[in-house]
């Protein structure tokens, strides 16, 4: 007998999730510099954390030896008044995918279903599976959640509903009418989970709030690890009417976002110049490879977020070769997309070495 004939069955047959391939990983691999490496492919912030992040996480090393504030008073409280919420209405966790395992902890079991688009992030899956729920994938064409076929896959079993906005790892964004209209036709044994990890990046993002300050069925999923550049602190938040909230707070650990995390996200919530940098950085990057991709007859997704869909031909072969010149890609294979990668909007020296190596590749393939 091995260890796995005692563990749950649905553990041993999950398919782990594989982040972006580390600097470090493939500086060792290849013998390279980490300085050489480009890495382009986990949607993190080029500019970095704020310099007000910086400073604020250095003086709260003095007291590391001091548990963090458990309650996350002072974050919780940051959070809501820059939003107009209340206190009640935050539920901090160690990234927003402890957010996602907290709704999964209080509203999933073996009788109830989650439903999410098609190409939406993989972590949904996941812990549905976990959690031993049925995982029903609806259609996205042309890769935009299809709001109206979600809300008829919903049955009595149903508990979540995830609508990730702007979508990873599309970037495609559903407007207000329409996320109005699918918030008319939600029961009230459902959930609704906007995940806007991205919402920082779209000009004109649609209001979710809203449903929040009227105590609907809704949970809106947020990060520091994007706009904020603090992928690396692993701090994110929920924000859901209070009896929810309330709900959430019981099903999460002590401590769950540690002392240095909470003062970084604290000072990164104030830093505004940082944020209108990484917008600037970002709608720069983004204009740059739309334009090299239609100079080059390559096929993207217009996105609202701080990457883009690309394809290709062969996702796995162009992430192996770029790789193999110390640019890391996102190949999207695991989102049933092969002929695909996801590329992050990088600084402009990352953004130009990207695409010299792609054309290098792609020219080879050619050959």
């Amino acid at each position: 007998m091995t260890i796995d004939s005692y563990a749950n069955r649905f553990v041993c047959d999950l398919q782990a999730y594989e982040p972006g391939k580390p600097i470090d990983e493939t500086a060792r691999e290849l013998g390279l510099d980490p300085s050489q490496i480009v890495k382009v492919a986990s949607n993190e912030n080029p500019l970095g954390p704020s310099p007000m992040a910086k400073a604020a996480m250095r003086a709260a090393l003095e007291e590391a030896h001091i548990y963090p504030d458990g309650g996350g008073y002072r974050l919780r409280t940051a959070i809501a008044d820059s939003l107009g919420l209340g206190f009640e209405n935050v539920v901090l966790g160690n990234g927003s995918n402890e957010i996602i395992e907290l709704l999964c902890h209080t509203f999933l079991n073996r009788e109830t279903e989650l439903i999410a688009a098609e190409h939406a992030f993989v972590v949904y899956k996941l812990m549905a599976t976990l959690f031993g729920a049925k995982y029903v994938e609806v259609p996205d064409p042309d890769f935009i959640h299809d709001l109206p076929a979600m809300a008829d896959a919903i049955t009595e079993n149903t508990r979540l509903v995830f609508i990730a906005n702007p979508n990873n790892p599309t970037g495609t964004m559903v407007d207000q009418q329409v996320i109005d209209r699918f918030m008319d036709r939600l029961p009230e044994h459902v959930i609704a989970v906007f995940d806007e990890a991205y919402i920082e990046f779209p000009g004109n993002p649609p209001d979710t709030l809203r449903y929040v300050r009227e105590g609907r069925n809704v949970c809106v999923l947020r990060t520091f690890s994007k706009i904020h550049g603090l992928a690396g602190l692993r701090v994110g938040y929920g924000l859901a009417p209070a009896p929810l909230a309330a709900l959430l707070q019981k099903a999460r650990q002590p401590f769950n976002v540690n002392a240095i995390a909470q003062a970084g996200a604290l000072a990164a919530l104030t830093d505004k110049q940082h944020i209108a940098n990484t917008r600037q950085v970002n709608r720069e990057g983004m204009a740059f490879y739309e334009q090299a991709f239609r100079e080059r007859a390559l096929q993207f997704v217009p996105s609202q977020a701080n990457f883009l869909l690309v394809k290709p031909g062969g996702g796995d072969r162009v992430f192996r070769d770029m790789l193999q010149q110390g640019v890391i890609v996102r190949a999207m294979s695991s989102y049933k997309l092969p002929d695909w990668i996801r590329i992050s909007i990088g600084t402009d020296a990352h953004n130009q070495r990207c695409l010299e190596v792609l054309d290098a590749v792609l020219a080879k393939a050619k050959e």
